[in-house]
């Protein structure tokens, strides 16, 4: 039966490997950052989080593997209606969403009870409904009207929806989005555009951030009511804390990022040796957004170079399989979902080691499971369905039905 299962396991054997290694690193720095996690809910079991992300590992392998043996065109025919269904979830989302933090990301599905993060699903519908339109449109794609706005518009639709709750995954799916309509040939000039009109809110939030701070106390002035709106304060915190870091800024307003640093300096090059970490207990959130750092802390800074070269390698992988995939909608499907992973990778790592400001988005495949992990198993999933497209394609396998 094991034999059965692999031989009908396709796709690119290096995404594969990429996959494994990525899940076993998680199993390991997730049991290892959760014991404050578990002393506070569950009397001090921290097996109880190991379980539940091997669990959540076991399902994402099968999502991989059920996703992977779809023959990736059917994706073209989902995109659509995926696309359609995210734009109401995102807009309830919104309005009676689970809030925390003065955003509402989640919404809680009925009967088992789990909150799902709906951008997760607007993400992936994105992009296989973007892949579709620049296939679609490549005779028209240098027209501003009937290339560049259909193919725009459904861009800026999920970001603005996705912004007020949730600015840093906006802002990453935006940056992605452009980066694949790029390499899909929409002209430069539109592009120039766009970038410079999203710019100026932007710099606006950066000019508000420098206004509202005051160098000699050290700490944010009070801001005017209209600026207390949603989540406002807090991007305004975090561009303050970047900006200032530890030269004029109050410890205890930076203490995620002080506490990442203690972590990182703990490490060194070798590590203190898996479960060791001394930092978990100080740390907010190291089993998600800041478990970059505890694996620097317990495998050092080779370790964190380790992690960084398998997405790398991952990233390189994928641009293989757009190099060699004869349609246009496998080839921007497979690239752009994996640029939405290594940058959101990217992005963790920078967070971490204070190279870009706290954006609360999650290691891909390694941060504590949750909707997200099962989103970018079934992302990494419809790659691997291109990819094995490719190869029967190139003779390298016999389809199924012959």
């Amino acid at each position: 039966m094991d034999y059965l299962f692999i031989n009908k396991t396709k796709g690119d054997k290096v995404i594969w490997a990429v996959v494994v290694v990525l899940a076993l690193v998680s199993m390991l720095v997730v049991y290892s950052s959760t014991g404050l996690l578990a002393y506070k809910y569950n009397k001090g079991n921290t097996e109880i989080y190991l379980f539940k992300q091997i669990a959540f590992i076991v399902v994402g392998l099968a999502v991989i593997y059920w996703s992977h043996r779809v023959n990736y065109t059917l994706y073209s025919r989902a995109a659509r209606i995926l696309f359609l269904l995210s734009i109401p979830l995102l807009i309830y989302t919104l309005f009676f969403g689970v809030r925390l933090n003065e955003g509402s990301r989640w919404i809680r599905l009925p009967i088992i009870n789990l909150t799902f993060q709906t951008s997760d699903l607007a993400k992936l519908a994105l992009f296989m409904y973007l892949s579709r339109l620049l296939s679609r449109k490549q005779e028209t794609i240098k027209d501003f009207k009937k290339g560049f706005i259909p193919v725009m518009l459904p861009v800026v639709i999920i970001c603005v929806l996705i912004a007020p709750a949730n600015l840093s995954t906006a802002l990453l799916v935006g940056a992605t989005s452009m980066l694949l309509m790029f390499i899909g040939r929409v002209s430069a000039k539109h592009l120039l555009m766009t970038m410079g009109v999203v710019a100026i809110p932007v710099v606006i939030l950066v000019s508000i951030a420098i206004a509202y701070y005051d160098k000699e106390e050290g700490k944010s002035k009070d801001l005017p009511a209209l600026l207390e709106i949603g989540r406002m304060p807090t991007w305004i915190k975090r561009v303050q804390n970047f900006v200032y870091d530890n030269k004029q800024i109050d410890k205890d307003e930076n203490y995620q990022v002080n506490q990442a640093k203690i972590a990182i300096s703990k490490g060194g090059l070798m590590g203190l040796g898996p479960g060791n970490s001394e930092t978990r207990n100080f740390l907010p959130h190291p089993y998600s957004d800041f478990i970059f750092a505890i694996i620097i802390e317990e495998y050092g800074i080779i370790g964190g170079a380790f992690i960084i070269f398998v997405y790398l390698l991952f990233l390189l992988r994928c641009i293989r399989i757009f190099k060699k995939c004869p349609y246009a909608f496998g080839a921007f499907l497979a690239l752009g979902l994996s640029f939405t992973l290594v940058i959101q990778a990217l992005i963790n790592m920078a967070v971490t080691v204070n190279l870009f400001p706290v954006t609360g988005v999650t290691l891909p495949l390694v941060s504590m499971g949750g909707s997200s992990f099962l989103f970018t198993c079934l992302a990494i999933g419809i790659i691997l369905s291109v990819a094995r497209n490719v190869e029967q394609l190139e003779g390298k396998t016999v389809p199924a039905n012959q």
